[in-house]
């Protein structure tokens, strides 16, 4: 299997429920030997998360540090079931991408035909690239509705490691990843790994990803994580 390069789905302490430092974050990066490595926060709704400066000035920490370059992010929270985010315009001016997540805290679960729609409609924003762990039970989903939007708008659908521990509050996600996979492969939508962590331990742990696509046979040509050549391409970021 190919090493994955980049780990863009990664909190800070300034999410108020994570434990480790940009710094430390950055350094585990540089140990793990990732490339490619994101800062994002979650959005300004989520309870104890950062205030907008913070986004804004994500500009001070370097685009590269040893062998890894940064990506600014945000973590944007779904807040309504027409796609309305935390992020406003002025601040993903400032971003190089979005993830887009249903969190409990900020957007009850509502029927399939809900939370689909909030899925569709936030694929609209210019600014997000990825959707955040689209494996929820609690959020049932039309896999494939949400499949084919992801392969024509160009945007990536997340696999999060997280969601994957056993201990994870999100269940169901092994089955809903094997489900949404058929569709990935008949829309050729490709996908992206997150760590989703919150201490610094975990930073470019794709252990769970990795098992979960093997017992899939789940193509590696689908996942971005281990194509340079196609990260530069879709960030299409100067370091």
């Amino acid at each position: 299997m190919k090493k994955a390069l980049i780990d863009l789905h990664v909190h800070t302490n300034f999410a108020g429920h994570a434990y480790s430092t940009v710094k430390e974050n950055i350094d585990t990066a540089n140990l793990v030997g990732l490339k490619y490595l994101g800062i994002s926060e979650h959005g300004v709704k989520m309870p104890g998360g950062p205030h907008e400066f913070f986004f804004h000035n994500l500009k001070v920490i370097p685009r590269i540090v040893g062998d890894v370059k940064i990506l600014r992010g945000m973590e944007a929270n779904i807040l309504n079931f027409d796609g309305k985010t935390d992020l406003d315009e002025d601040t993903s001016k400032k971003l190089d991408y979005a993830i887009a997540s249903l969190h409990n805290p900020c957007i009850a679960p509502g029927t399939k035909e809900e939370n689909t729609r909030a899925l569709l409609k936030v694929m609209d924003n210019p600014k997000v690239k990825i959707i955040g762990h689209p494996d929820d039970n609690r959020y049932e989903i039309d896999y494939e509705m949400v499949v084919k939007k992801a392969a024509e708008k160009n945007i990536l659908l997340e696999v999060n490691n997280s969601s994957l521990n056993p201990n994870s509050s999100r269940k169901g996600a092994e089955e809903n990843y094997i489900k949404m996979f058929e569709y990935c492969k008949k829309y050729n939508a490709r996908v992206i790994f997150g760590s989703d962590s919150h201490i610094c331990y975990s930073i470019g742990n794709f252990e769970n990803c990795e098992k979960l696509i093997k017992k899939a046979d789940f193509p590696e040509r689908l996942v971005i994580n281990y194509w340079e050549e196609e990260i530069v391409k879709f960030f299409n970021i100067e370091f």
